[in-house]
Order: C-alpha cells, then structure tokens, then sequence
C-alpha cells in the first residue's frame, strides 16, 4: 500500500474502475480489495478522482505541519499559484497575510522558483545540445519516463522543479529553515521526501487549518507587505496548458513549442519521441495542468474559469506591475533523472498460457480483451496475476460464464425438483426430477413455454406473485402420474419470475395411508376385542353372582342349624 495514498476497504466494490483508469496499472486486486502498488505509481492520483465509491484518500501530513508551527522554528511557506483558482483568490496579499496569523515566518508564492526554473531551461537550450526538450516540472511526468518511457530519459530537461527550486531559493540564506509546500499535487509528496521538504500540505487541508484558527482570508483586507515581490512574473501561468511557455519572454529560437496534458496524449508522444526532432514539449499529467490536480478543490465554471482566472491574474499583474528580470537563483538547479525499476519480471509464454487456460481461454477468439477487469488485455491481466498483482477470479466473463455453468449444473442435477415458471404462469424451464414427477417427456426445451396449468394447478404460484410471499403446499397431488409433491415457490424479484422447489413425497404419503389403514384396522380388531371382553365379563359376572346368592342362603341355613344346637344345650 503506498504511504502516499490510505484506502478504506470497506468502501471498495469490486468495480475494477481504478484499474481501468490507471493509466500504469499501478493497482492490484487481491481478495476483490484494491491497492496501489507503490514502486509502480506515478502518483498523478487519477483513481482518487475516478473512484464512485471515494474508496482512495489522500494521506494528510497535518499533523505533522501542526508540529512544525508549534515547534517555535521557523517555517516557510510556498504556495502553488493554482491557489488563485482553487482558493478564489485575486490578490496574494492576503493569503500571505492569512498564513502568517497562523505562523509561517516566511509566505511566498511557488512561481518564484517557477521563475529560476525558466532561467534554467534558457540555459540549457542555448547550449542547442539537447534534440528534443521535454520539461521537468510535473513530478508525476518525470516519474513516468523514468519509470516507463526510458528512451525518452535523454530528452528529460535535467532541471529541477519549481518547488524544489523555491526550496533550495528559500534556505539560501537559512539552512535550518523548514519549507512547506501548499498545492493541489499528490506527486509533490513523494517529490518532496525524495528533496528533504519538511511536508506537503492540500488546499483543502490549508482550509482546514485556516477554519481550525478562525481565519478567512477572503475577510482579510489587501495590504502591502514588506518585502513581498511586486515584480510582475510569467511564470504564475505555470499552473495552465503552455503555463510553461508562455512564462518565457522571449522563446528560444531552434525547437517547436508544444503542449501535452494528460497521460494518454503524453503516452502517445513519448512512444513516438525518436520520430520527432527539435519539439520543445510542455508535459503535465493532468488534463488541463495543474489547476486540474487531483488535489485541486473544483469551482464553479471547471478548468475552463480556472484558466481564465489564472491567465487573467498574470495578465493584470503584467498590465499593472514592472516587469522584472528573474533573480539569480543562486543555488544549483541541475539534476540528471535516473532510470527507475520496477520489481515486476516479465511472464513467459507458458506461464501467460496457463493462466489463460484457468480462465477458460484457449485460443485467440477466446481472448475477449473486454477490459471489465482494468487492464487492457487478457495477456496483460495474465502477467498481472503471474506477478501477483491481481486474482485469478477478476476475469468477469469467465466468472460470469463458471457461475451461469454453475448455476445450470446445479439445476439440472438436483435430486429435486426445479420448475421456473414466469408472470403469465408458463413454464420457463425445469430440470429432470420435475419433469418425471409432472410425468414429461423428451427435453426441457420443448416445454417451454407450456401453461403450468397443464400439468397441476398452479395456485401456489399465483399466491407467490400477488403477495410478493414465499408460498409452501407440504402435500401436492399430481393427478397425471399419481404423485404427492412438497411444493415450495419464491418470487425471483429482479428476474420477474418465480422458482418452485418440489420434492416427492409419494413413498411418505402412501406410507402413511397404509400406517392409517394398520391404524384403523387395529382400531375395530380392539373394539370387536373389548365388546367380546365385556360380553365374557357381564357372563362370569351373572355366574358369580348366582353362585354367590346360593352360598350366602347355605351359610345362612348352617348358621341357624349351629345357633340352634348351641340353644338346646343349655337348656340341658
């Protein structure tokens, strides 16, 4: 992940728009999450901007400036002249004014290192040593010769930027001094780490700073500050197509001058550098220039009003303001731009085969090159994986076509029954178990079509349609073939149709009414038992009752023959 840029995965969904959009495939998709892939990145911040889902933000070095102004040292400020556009400012002033409430010791404008750098590129173009002249000042530009276009390294102006110019300008007299860079560029800040500048801040985290503080500038009255440069200067034009250009005063004779904003104009151009001969050309990664940044906060009227403000700021000053000569930077400008590697290696032809042939892709015609995964060809997205930089699964038609398989396999295979039926109840399609249990013949595809009303009454599916409901019979019969189904049927809301599950209970059923026909033959086999029961019971009882009467009379009669023997004996 780069330290540039944080993600919140959470917010990622697996639409594959950054890698589409990035125009180095910088990106990699590992478990449906993207991520930037550091060593590749050119930082233009193209995906921060394409993103539907504001997954990629801007790492935030507030903190860090938060430290530096509460440190007591002294903290320098230069600010992009895009600020005239993203801010809606006329006048530095107070925006110099502004940043000095909240503690920068030293407030001015980028372009003074713009316009050292102009000075540079005169230097080196007078020497007439260089075929082509590509400019410097887009660190996201160099980062991607350097990194992708190497035949075009020696066209490179080895010059500085005008940040790190206006670094170098500013600790001149102070090498303890602490530089802050304010402008709409993610490059700037790897730029800056790579040249000891102590933070890189947005405008729109400048903002949050100046509302931490209770500071508007537009409330701040224009004052004239010691010590600020009221020289007129091109080179605040920087910031738009031609900035660049229109910044000399003069052109140096010997070279066409040319503009190329964008990475797929720039692209073109650098793969055809060796075709062109003595082109002074302006690069800027994003669309428009700077004022176009990913980091730029977008007004009213888009980069065409931002144009206009900016030429329309540097005209008025040319108009009001005494040209003057550019200072002597008096500082070293030059820097040669090495070749920059990647640890990516090169797939060979077997290894792109067999990750081809995982997804189905076995020859040319199989190769859609749809482009629904970000990259621009099967191949390409096949070396992405072979380097880890993407899942096998990303490839869309393929996983459409395995689920679709999928889905049918599972459909035609159930032990269940599967009966799709549509809003005018006929028969979609149905797999093998319905049609032996609704007693079909021949192919799925030949009842299709077909009323559901031939085969059983489809009440269950006119329920599920009006009440928008999950809709159980636990016990169908299916008159045709004799059968007892457990039919359960669900709406499918976004296909407009409805699936009907149904399983075949006939062994169940039968069982059941031949354990009721066991049941209720037990039932009057008991009750002939019980009445046979009561009739022996009534029987013995009648005997025993007989038989009691007449041995009740016997002891009575003996008793009455011993009362009366016993009575004639005491009477003798």
């Amino acid at each position: 992940m780069s330290e540039y840029m944080e993600f919140r995965t959470v917010q990622c969904k697996d639409c594959y728009r950054c890698v589409r959009e990035c125009p180095v495939k910088a990106i990699e998709v590992k478990g449906h999450h993207a991520q930037i892939i550091e060593e590749h990145c050119i930082l233009c911040g193209h995906c921060t901007k394409v993103c539907p889902q504001n997954a990629k933000i801007v790492h935030s070095e507030l903190p860090e400036v938060r430290k530096l102004l509460a440190s007591g040292q002294r903290v320098a400020a230069s600010v992009a002249p895009s600020y005239i556009s993203s801010l809606e400012l006329e006048d530095f002033s107070a925006l110099h004014i502004a940043l000095a409430k909240l503690g920068f010791a030293i407030v001015e404008e980028t372009a003074i290192g713009a316009q050292a750098v102009v000075e540079e590129y005169k230097r080196v173009l007078a020497k007439g040593e260089m075929r082509n002249f590509i400019t410097s000042a887009c660190p996201a530009a160099c980062r991607l010769i350097q990194m992708y276009y190497p035949k075009a390294l020696p066209y490179l102006a080895p010059v500085e930027s005008p940040m790190v110019a206006h670094a170098k300008m500013l600790r001149r007299a102070d090498p303890d001094l602490k530089v802050v860079f304010i402008g709409p560029c993610i490059a700037k800040k790897r730029e800056a780490d790579e040249h000891n500048i102590d933070a890189v801040l947005t405008f729109e985290e400048l903002l949050t700073l100046f509302e931490e503080n209770n500071i508007d500038p537009h409330n701040i009255n224009r004052l004239t500050i010691e010590n600020e440069v009221t020289g007129a200067n091109r080179a605040k034009a920087f910031p738009v197509t031609r900035g660049i250009i229109r910044s000399f005063d003069a052109l140096p004779e010997g070279y066409r001058y040319m503009a190329v904003d964008g990475v797929d104009r720039i692209a073109d151009v650098l793969n055809n550098i060796e075709s062109i001969d003595h082109a002074f050309i302006e690069m800027n990664v994003c669309p428009g220039g700077c004022i176009n940044g990913p980091c730029s906060i977008a007004q009213e009227g888009g980069v065409i009003k931002a144009e206009n403000d900016i030429l329309a700021y540097v005209e008025h000053e040319m108009e009001t303001h005494k040209h003057t000569p550019a200072p002597d930077a008096g500082v070293n400008l030059s820097i040669a731009y090495p070749r920059l590697r990647s640890h990516s290696r090169p797939a060979s032809e077997k290894e792109i085969e067999e990750v081809l042939h995982r997804t189905g892709k076995f020859n040319k015609q199989d190769e859609l090159n749809c482009g629904a995964c970000g990259y621009n060809s099967c191949r390409e997205k096949a070396w992405a994986v072979v380097n880890g930089y993407a899942d096998i699964d990303i490839c869309l038609p393929y996983m459409r076509k395995r689920a679709e398989s999928l889905a049918v396999d599972i459909v035609r295979n159930s032990p269940e029954g599967v009966i799709i039926v549509d809003s005018d109840m006929n028969i979609a399609d149905c797999n093998a178990t319905a049609m032996k249990m609704l007693g079909m013949t021949g192919s799925p595809e030949s009842y299709q079509g077909r009323p559901v009303a031939d085969f059983f009454p489809p009440i269950e599916f006119y329920n599920a349609y009006t009440n928008k409901c999950r809709v159980e019979n636990k016990c169908l019969h299916i008159s045709s073939t004799n059968r007892y189904v457990s039919l359960t049927v669900s709406l499918l809301r976004e296909q407009n149709l409805l699936f009907g599950l149904m399983k075949d209970i006939s062994e169940q059923v039968n069982y059941d009414k031949k354990l009721d026909k066991v049941k209720l033959d037990t039932i009057s086999t008991t009750d002939e038992l019980i009445m046979k029961q009561m009739r022996v019971a009534q029987e013995v009882a009648s005997l025993l009752g007989e038989t009691t009467a007449e041995t009740k009379v016997a002891l009575l009669n003996l008793k009455k023959m011993l009362l009366s023997s016993v009575a004639t004996e005491e009477k003798e």
